[in-house]
């Protein structure tokens, strides 16, 4: 009897923890890199560091101001020091754009600073790029989401080869404002999502080549309770949900809610006068149920030698043109440049090289291996495991299996109900084993007294 009593207790105990470990919800973690023959190639997006051409802004220094507002609604800004500036601002020029004067006066993507791009051996031209405003102004995104078909790469090592030419003398933004860099900023991302700098853009100076070497990273998170991702959630003005994206909307749907508008940099955008301060706003988004991440390892080394200075001069047909513009523009007059005397060659080939340092970029994005490594949640225990393990608690305490289970419950659920049938039975009957009758009663007291 003892044994019994100790299996029952042992296995009661056992069964219990299993419920309670089930319902903890508990999830496992297992990263698969699967090797394949070709990959998806990801969207690249592009901005130029200095964001309006200087003729632009040269009497609208507000500009810079003005957007660095506009700009700051994806960052922390005080505005308060400047209010009554840009109030003035605003009231003297009614009828005054941002979106449009960063469309028009912003960087611009043509043969003039595109000047190289290939893709896995095919040239590419800026009509492959698609506009995009983001805090850096115009950007351009490389293999974004509506092309009819997503470029793929099938070899590691060649990939996206960019030669950008930013024009620093055309371009400048105001350094009172921190933006004291010059180069080319850029995001890889999903060409599902859309491009997120803050804390993710990669910067490429002047003067330098930038070897990028991307890898596939995908996420797959199980839904709530074992995961924290829902997959119900579906977003206004974006066709995959990604936390990004859904934190955009949340602010948008603040700043409509408290000032009637919105910047431009934001979904659904309504663009309309005054200066308005919204303070905080607390939102709750969720990870994606799925996820494409590009981790981006980046070397850089100086563009361009004084040998590869013929070279491209030779490769871009637009040398000797350039260089004796830009001489000019930094007082060094033309006939010096023409000149065949070796002095003035040497010089000329300094200017040119100093030229060229000053205002191209090079970027390479390549994938480093054509493989993409899986990091899966998985439900750590399924209903199935649950009454396999019951059943092998069951078996090894008790020597019970499914069918001696099911035979008990028969059992007592049987007797149990035999009982109810037979005190159901017998309770009319038990009043007259317990009260006399009356008549009884009175017959007797009736003999006593005779």
């Amino acid at each position: 009897m003892l044994v019994v009593l100790g299996s029952i207790t042992i296995v009661a105990w056992q069964i219990w923890n299993r419920f309670t470990n089930y319902f903890s919800w508990p999830t496992t973690t297992s990263i698969v890199v699967q090797y394949v023959e070709n990959i998806e190639f990801p969207a690249v997006t592009f901005c130029n560091l200095n964001r309006f051409q200087a003729h632009a802004v040269a009497n609208l220094s507000i500009v810079f101001f003005l957007w660095s507002i506009v700009a700051g609604v994806l960052r922390a800004f005080t505005i308060d020091k400047f209010s009554q500036e840009l109030t003035d601002f605003l009231q003297g020029h009614q009828n005054f754009s941002i979106k449009e004067f960063t469309r028009n006066n912003g960087f611009y993507l043509n043969n003039s600073t595109l000047l190289e791009c290939d893709f896995f051996g095919q040239p590419c031209y800026p009509e492959d790029f698609e506009h995009v405003f983001t805090e850096y102004g115009n950007c351009f995104t490389f293999n974004h989401m509506d092309l009819p078909a997503r470029r793929r790469v099938s070899l590691s090592g060649r990939g996206l080869s960019l030669l950008f030419d930013i024009k620093q003398a055309q371009f400048t933004d105001d350094p009172t404002f921190g933006f004291l860099d010059a180069g080319i900023i850029y995001v890889v991302h999903s060409p599902k999502e859309p491009p997120r700098f803050d804390g993710l853009g990669l910067s490429t100076p002047v003067g330098m080549h930038a070897h990028a070497a991307i890898s596939q990273q995908k996420t797959v998170i199980q839904e709530y309770p074992w995961g924290e991702c829902n997959p119900n959630i579906k977003l206004q003005h974006h066709k995959i949900y990604s936390t990004y994206g859904c934190l955009q909307e949340c602010k948008a749907r603040h700043i409509q809610d408290k000032c009637g508008c919105l910047p431009f940099l934001l979904p659904d955008n309504v663009e309309l006068m005054g200066l308005c301060t919204v303070g905080t706003h607390n939102s709750t988004c969720p990870v994606p149920c799925e996820e494409t991440d590009y981790p981006t390892t980046v070397t850089y080394s100086s563009f361009v030698n004084e040998k590869a200075l013929k070279f491209l001069s030779t490769k871009l047909k637009r040398s000797p043109e350039y260089v004796r513009q830009w001489g000019v523009e930094c007082g060094v007059g033309e006939k010096r440049i023409k000149t065949k005397s070796p002095t003035s060659q040497v010089s000329a080939l300094t200017i040119g090289v100093k030229v060229m340092r000053e205002n191209l970029v090079y970027i390479d994005i390549k994938y480093h291996n054509l493989n993409y490594k899986m990091t899966r949640q998985q439900k750590a225990r399924s209903v199935s495991e649950l009454l396999a393990d019951i059943g092998g608690q069951l078996g090894l305490f008790c020597g019970a299996s499914m069918i001696t289970v099911i035979e008990i419950v028969e059992y007592v659920f049987t007797n149990f109900c035999w009982l109810c049938i037979f005190l159901l039975l017998k309770a009319p009957e038990m009043p007259q084993w317990n009260i006399p009758a009356q008549n009884e009663q009175t017959d007797k007291k009736g003999i006593q007294e005779c």
